[in-house]
């Protein structure tokens, strides 16, 4: 282990610039992938977000008992699908109805009664915010004799299910795109790196050296290079995200698990690329 840290690090000490610049390289096109990887998660947080308004509403009859209401919000709350459960009284409902419609100001204080019902506000989990477990919900809702009516917005839900699924799909087409090309790049880089010692390849191999052995240190070397193209990367999309948030919007950037996986993701592209170029190379001496 020593002597091949001890090759690698030697391969680095003899041809400076050539790793300096594979290191940027790869650097630029994880770059690349990583302002793709920042605007799919923005997209990402900005459906969620939408996706968090989706709710279930029942609207009770009036001169439903407060003990009917609280069995039953007890069986909602059991439902698989629920996250929270909410009684609005109609006094609530009218509140806050005036403090969300000031337009409508005359025409609640011409009232002489309450006109809003009081409601169940359902709130569903994460993964049940979609068009058709709310349609499941509601239905089971509906089955409770002192439930008037029940709304959950079907139509914007399911274009809510569209634009999940279609920004899903694009995301994967050019996201793949995205690494197949950064693949290629850090690939050909890396092979002009072994292109650059291949005299010393084939004088390893004159001496006996198996192709194992004379893997290794290249294979040690593209991860390492790969490990600090993807730190460097991280960094000018840390950057770029900084000039985006500061001037233009308010963005959202890369978790810590996200942004250590995208550097190791760097070191995989690293090692892969190595491993296709010196098996490639040694096949052909």
């Amino acid at each position: 282990m020593r002597l091949l840290l001890r090759e690698t690090a030697l391969a680095f000490r003899r041809a400076p610039l050539p790793s300096a610049l594979s290191v940027v390289t790869i650097a630029f096109s994880l770059f690349v992938i990583g302002l793709y990887g920042l605007v799919t998660v923005n997209i990402h947080d900005a459906i969620g977000s939408v996706a968090r308004r989706v709710e279930v509403v029942a609207y009770l009859q009036r001169g439903t008992p407060v003990e009917t209401v609280e069995t039953a919000m007890a069986d909602v709350q059991a439902f698989p699908e629920v996250e929270s459960v909410r009684h609005v009284s109609s006094a609530q409902a009218l509140a806050r109805a005036q403090r969300e419609l000031p337009e409508f100001q005359s025409i609640f204080q011409d009232l002489e009664a309450n006109p809003l019902p009081a409601s169940l506000e359902v709130r569903l989990k994460p993964r049940y915010r979609d068009a058709a477990s709310a349609a499941a919900v509601a239905d089971r809702l509906r089955s409770f004799s002192f439930v008037d009516d029940v709304r959950f917005g079907g139509d914007w839900v399911a274009k809510l299910d569209r634009l999940r699924t279609i920004a899903g799909a694009v995301g994967a087409v050019i996201g793949a795109a995205f690494a197949l090309v950064g693949i290629m790049i850090i690939g050909t880089t890396i092979r002009m790196a072994v292109l650059h010692r291949r005299e010393e390849i084939t004088i390893m191999r004159l001496v006996g050296a198996t192709d194992g052995f004379i893997r290794r240190p290249f294979l040690l070397e593209g991860l390492i290079k790969g490990l600090l193209g993807g730190a460097l990367a991280l960094g000018l999309c840390y950057g770029a995200w900084a000039l985006v948030n500061t001037y233009l919007l308010r963005a959202a950037f890369f978790t810590g698990a996200e942004a250590a996986a995208g550097i190791a993701a760097g070191g995989l592209l690293g090692l892969g690329g190595s491993l296709f170029s010196i098996g490639r190379h040694l096949r052909s001496v």
